[in-house]
């Protein structure tokens, strides 16, 4: 039996999806983030030594990393798939393949860490601080906002919807890892950007997306994506 080790708003959410996706059996264990610093819980270093979810537990294999998580269960699990998900894993070699591999890559390799940024830097003025350092800390942080952390988010944005405008799902007509992989940072994106309604073809990307019965499944027994 499958474990997933499911941190409530955290990348493990593409996991269920995935997991609901191709009917597989499997029970979450579910751990609260720390109150006050949103932190896991130490608990999760008894599963894996980096104490991060996702993690999974499959037999005596366990497998720490959404993106690693996501191709062990489609290398082990995803064989012989028809209909919507034939293409889960596209052909080696082929454009497809390629497509995939980048925002397979890309999810976590650039456009999360503009994404974590920013939410450090809307949440920094909110914390605990000597009152007199308080406008001080907001002005820092909405300077390094304006200048920095949202133009390269307004680019991701920007990126994602133009290839949307062609592709109903991140490499062609049907799913791919690449769309479980993207899901929670496009989650992410439109629920932190200032300015979403800019972008209709990633609205309506989230839309298909949350329509989906697996998805609205995993939702159901995960929680929401993000707070």
């Amino acid at each position: 039996m499958i474990t997933v080790h499911h941190l409530e708003t955290s990348r493990s959410q593409r996991v269920l999806w995935l997991l609901e996706e191709l009917g597989l059996p499997y029970q979450i264990k579910v751990y609260q983030r720390d109150k006050k610093t949103r932190l896991a819980p130490p608990e999760l270093k008894a599963i894996h030594p980096l104490g991060k979810s996702p993690v999974i537990t499959d037999g005596d294999v366990t497998v720490a990393e959404s993106g690693a998580i996501l191709e062990y269960l489609a290398e082990r699990y995803g064989q012989n798939l028809e209909g919507e998900l034939a293409q889960l894993e596209p052909a080696r070699g082929s454009e497809a393949h390629r497509q995939c591999r980048f925002w397979m890559h890309y999810a976590e390799g650039s456009l999360m860490n503009w994404l974590v940024m920013k939410l450090v830097f809307m949440t920094i003025p909110t914390q605990p601080m000597p009152f007199f350092v308080r406008p001080i800390a907001r002005a820092l942080c909405g300077t390094v906002q304006a200048k920095l952390i949202n133009p390269n988010v307004d680019t991701a944005l920007a990126f994602m919807d133009a290839h949307l405008a062609s592709h109903p799902w991140f490499v062609g007509p049907t799913l791919s890892l690449a769309d479980f992989q993207m899901s929670f940072a496009v989650e992410a994106a439109l629920s932190r950007a200032d300015n979403a309604q800019r972008y209709p073809q990633l609205q309506a990307y989230r839309q298909r997306m949350n329509q989906r019965p697996a998805y609205q499944r995993a939702i159901a027994k995960g929680g929401p994506v993000v707070m």
